[in-house]
């Protein structure tokens, strides 16, 4: 068992073997003209022959290498986008596909993107598997502004209110974003409808809830 699976929480088995590896890497460009080129990649590779309509895979073959490029202005408006099938299980017929992916273009990254995707290119309008890798790009391309865009000093910070990490009431941001804290400060006495709720909550519990063990 490799340590990064182990680290992941796999399970500690007794035995087990490798059937497939899935791997999408994201690289993102700035432009000199001030856009971000995003290019992204989605393999699928077996560890033993598979067998298809379209004659056999050998083991350590892609059985799908797809790439997706977006470029995105400022405000991840996409400007630009384009996919083709390098590896692809029925040759002609899953790679013609690639020009459609022009439909992305005018979507937004940061505006319900990726159903904007499904719309366009869900089902038998598209592939599976490019608009699988669409949907990893709205983080990758905010991760990627991260540190080289500078923010709005006066604008609540992108990341937060977006994972539980950053909820605006909790302690990492108390402790790292306080102007954008919303939650109770130190010392604040609880309002007295919030106490009035408290009390009424706990005699309305049942007495199973307020009994306590025996010594």
């Amino acid at each position: 068992m490799s340590s990064s699976s182990a680290d992941a929480g796999a399970p500690q088995a007794a035995g087990r073997r490798r059937l497939h590896t899935r791997t999408i890497v994201v690289e993102v460009y700035a432009r000199d003209d001030g856009l971000l080129d995003l290019e992204a990649r989605l393999t699928d590779v077996k560890d033993h022959v598979l067998p298809l309509a379209s004659g056999p895979r050998p083991a350590g073959e892609p059985v799908h290498d797809m790439h997706l490029h977006l470029s995105v202005d400022p405000e991840f408006n996409v400007v630009e986008a384009g996919a083709r099938g390098q590896a692809v299980p029925y040759a002609g017929f899953c790679d013609a596909i690639g020009p459609s992916y022009a439909a992305l273009k005018g979507l937004n990254l940061l505006k319900k993107f990726r159903q904007a995707v499904m719309q366009a290119m869900g089902g038998t309008r598209g592939c599976t598997h490019i608009s699988e890798l669409a949907a990893v790009l709205p983080t990758v391309a905010v991760q990627a502004a991260a540190g080289v865009r500078r923010p709005d000093p006066d604008a609540q910070p992108f990341q937060l209110d977006r994972c539980h990490a950053l909820v605006t009431n909790g302690e990492a941001v108390r402790q790292f974003y306080p102007r954008w804290y919303r939650g109770a400060r130190a010392g604040a006495a609880a309002s007295p409808s919030s106490a009035q709720s408290s009390m009424a909550a706990l005699s309305n519990a049942p007495r199973d809830d307020l009994k306590t063990e025996p010594a």
